[in-house]
């Protein structure tokens, strides 16, 4: 449990990498990065696994590089959205539950549900898990007026907010995430992309 949210807290950021439409059908894999931080400044290591396109392999991927890496003293997981890898959707609650760490999802705009909906029962003879994931997830909370919202398991929404802004330097999105976003791509594309 969290509580006094320190500057230096220890949080780990997940983002995936671009993929192509192609490897969406194929079921290809697109790489996963975990960047580790103190607070908005220090970089202490960067954690990968791979994960498949529109897959269900999100969550276990994230556990394991977590609970595997030499990290210990993380305090905080910090999500880019609630599906990588096109409708791979992550179990929030899982997540919390085998890390023993709260969840804080980021996100800068309203996530659609009805477009998601829409998709997943149009493509995925698992639509009804996935759709479950996504409502089971906690609502979002607005942080900044249509510009960011959060969602958080395992962690008040008070300290949830303050754990984003201990971690962010510039901009809206907290550092980890931003780092995790640029090495994710460059490791895909060749060379980093802005958020």
């Amino acid at each position: 449990m969290i509580r006094k949210v320190k500057p230096q807290i220890r949080t780990v950021g997940f983002d995936d990498g671009t993929f192509s439409f192609s490897s969406k059908l194929e079921r290809g894999k697109t790489i996963l990065i975990g960047v580790v931080m103190k607070g908005s400044q220090e970089v202490v290591g960067v954690l990968s696994r791979w994960i498949t396109v529109d897959g269900t392999d999100a969550t276990e991927a994230m556990a394991d590089a977590v609970t595997a890496s030499r990290f210990k003293d993380l305090r905080v997981i910090l999500l880019k959205g609630i599906t990588y890898a096109g409708f791979n959707v992550v179990n929030l609650e899982k997540l919390h539950r085998e890390t023993g760490l709260p969840v804080v999802v980021v996100v800068r705009k309203r996530p659609d549900l009805g477009a998601m909906e829409a998709a997943l029962r149009k493509h995925f003879p698992d639509a009804e898990e996935r759709l479950r994931l996504l409502k089971k997830a906690p609502p979002l909370v607005e942080v900044i007026p249509e510009k960011l919202y959060f969602q958080a398991v395992g962690v008040d929404e008070k300290t949830a907010a303050e754990i984003i802004r201990a971690t962010t330097r510039t901009g809206l999105n907290p550092e980890p995430l931003r780092l995790a976003h640029m090495i994710a791509s460059a490791v895909m594309t060749g060379e980093s992309r802005r958020e």
